[in-house]
């Protein structure tokens, strides 16, 4: 019998506080649990059969969660939708992942009309939070069924789909556990990932929630958290003073958090920054995205060390590092985490020597296996086989210590070419994000006739900054003291926002594609 999992913990105390919702609505564990076995017997009324999916296209918000713990208890796939995408791209991923059901927002209703109208997607399987013309409303979905909890149980899962850098975007689909194996049970082992970082379960630790939950680890780690009956305070959208104020109100503890977050966080002006009490955090984790160093210690010397770091993906991981490893190797995204294990790889597959730069390849568990739906190609593609396991890659270039810890230096994408030269876009990155008139930065390779390619920077500056001649010869005169003289910007332009998701996660072929279009050459 499992001990943790949100729905032990919901039977055994149902009247602890589950969730603080976007709007201030505090949820009980047994509010939470009575709506998700409500959606689980709509959802059966409606046909769903073990193996199906339910697709959604929602904001942060509690019917989220709802759904999310009806499909790991009823053995539904879940695949949440990034609803910045247009009616197309949805249509596509609703199409593909073969949903039997398809929940969507009215914030986002006219590209759910689209989606759904382009695929034909049956009326009475389209629900609405919110009304969308041509769905049926949420609450018909959940109206007259019980709240109890439903029989024939069996553990779910979630498919997410990758961002589709090239061509389009792919289910990563595992297959469901067996039957006869009980949701709780699966739950437990999941949540096992907090416990990496020393996080115990029910205990009184707070997890906010301020990124996308349609990220793979933002729907992990804050499921995980109520799979250790904590309590979680989500964020519709995230905010830096806002944060500062949930943190200091709701006494959190741990969050899951991307470097773009933690620098704007410091662009609060320091009264703004010592107004709120900090001091409960306990394990604010990072990742996603390279951290700059200067960024990262200003974070410790703020909140302590409650600043721990992983590097994974959506496919399976990784290493962590605690921020006492990382003072002493600044820069490292750790060591492997327990059963994993990291290999830097050349273009032959062939092992590097240590401190040699390559690309980064992680151990595929037996747990953790997965395909690309749809797509044997890419699956066979980004794995190779060496010494009897199996290792998979997402074309992160990088290298190991002699101690053993990654150091990563970019994706192989983004890398740039130029002269002959490899210079990877995220060491100038760190260096412009060091100074303080950088609100975001973007490197990448344009055109030039000589050297193929040449290095260019897209800069947002901080607020209050303006874009001038003049904080271009600043900023080149910082980077010329800081990075060799080929790896220097060789123009910087200006924008007022850099293209980013509410994640952090920055579309870098959109600044990029435009000086590339009618060039042969590619980057």
């Amino acid at each position: 019998m499992a001990e943790h999992g949100f729905w032990t913990y919901a039977r055994r105390n149902p009247d602890a506080l589950a969730l603080v919702d976007p709007s201030g609505r505090e949820w009980t564990r047994g509010e939470l649990h009575a709506e998700c076995n409500r959606i689980v017997h709509g959802l059966r009324a409606l046909g769903l059969s073990h193996g199906d999916t339910v697709a959604v296209c929602l904001p942060n918000c509690a019917e989220f969660y709802a759904i999310y713990l009806a499909c790991l208890q009823a053995g539904w796939y879940l695949t949440p939708i990034n609803w910045h995408l247009a009616g197309p791209e949805i249509a596509y991923i609703v199409s593909d992942c073969g949903a039997k059901a398809f929940i969507g927002h009215e914030r986002v209703a006219d590209v759910c009309r689209k989606a759904v109208l382009e695929i034909d997607f049956p009326k009475q399987a389209r629900f609405s939070v919110g009304a969308i013309e041509g769905f049926r409303p949420f609450a018909e979905l959940v109206e007259g069924q019980p709240s109890d909890v439903p029989e024939d149980r069996a553990a779910g899962t979630v498919m997410n789909y990758t961002s589709g850098t090239t061509g389009k975007p792919k289910g990563v689909k595992r297959a469901l556990a067996p039957r006869e194996i009980e949701p709780d049970l699966i739950a437990q082992l999941m949540s096992v990932v907090w416990q990496m970082f020393g996080i115990s379960p029910e205990d009184d630790n707070v997890h906010i929630c301020g990124s996308p939950l349609y990220h793979t680890a933002v729907l992990v780690y804050s499921g995980n958290a109520l799979h250790l009956g904590h309590a979680v305070v989500l964020m519709d959208k995230w905010d830096a003073e806002d944060m500062l104020r949930l943190i200091e109100k709701h006494r959190v503890t741990t969050s899951h958090m991307v470097p773009t977050q933690f620098h704007r966080l410091l662009l609060l002006p320091e009264d703004v920054r010592k107004r709120y009490d900090v001091s409960s955090t306990r394990c604010m984790i990072h990742a996603a995205a390279p951290c700059p160093p200067d960024v990262k210690r200003r974070m410790i010397e703020w909140w302590g060390n409650s600043i721990y770091e992983y590097y994974a993906a959506t496919e399976g991981g990784g290493t962590l590092v605690t921020p006492q490893e990382w003072m002493k190797y600044p820069g490292t995204v750790g060591r492997p985490w327990p059963n994993a294990e990291i290999r830097i790889l050349d273009d032959d597959g062939n092992d590097v020597p240590t401190g040699h730069q390559g690309t980064v390849y992680m151990k595929l568990g037996e747990t953790a296996k997965f395909e690309y739906k749809g797509d044997a190609q890419k699956t066979k593609k980004n794995r190779v086989e060496k010494d009897g396991n199996v290792y998979f890659t997402v074309g992160d270039v990088g290298y190991l210590n002699e101690d053993g810890y990654l150091f990563l230096c970019d994706r192989k994408i983004d890398m740039i070419i130029s002269g002959g030269a490899n210079i990877y876009p995220a060491e100038i990155e760190n260096v412009f994000l060091s100074h303080p008139k950088v609100g975001d930065v973007a490197v990448f390779g344009i055109p030039h006739e000589d050297w193929g390619v040449e290095v260019k920077a897209v800069v947002e500056p901080a607020p209050g900054v303006e874009a001038s001649e003049a904080l271009t010869q600043e900023l080149l005169d910082f980077c010329r003291e800081r990075l060799a003289k080929f790896k220097l910007p060789r123009s910087i332009e200006y924008t007022d926002a850099m293209p980013r998701d509410p994640n952090g996660k920055l579309f870098k072929r959109k600044l990029r594609d435009p000086y590339w279009e009618g060039v042969e050459r590619a980057i």
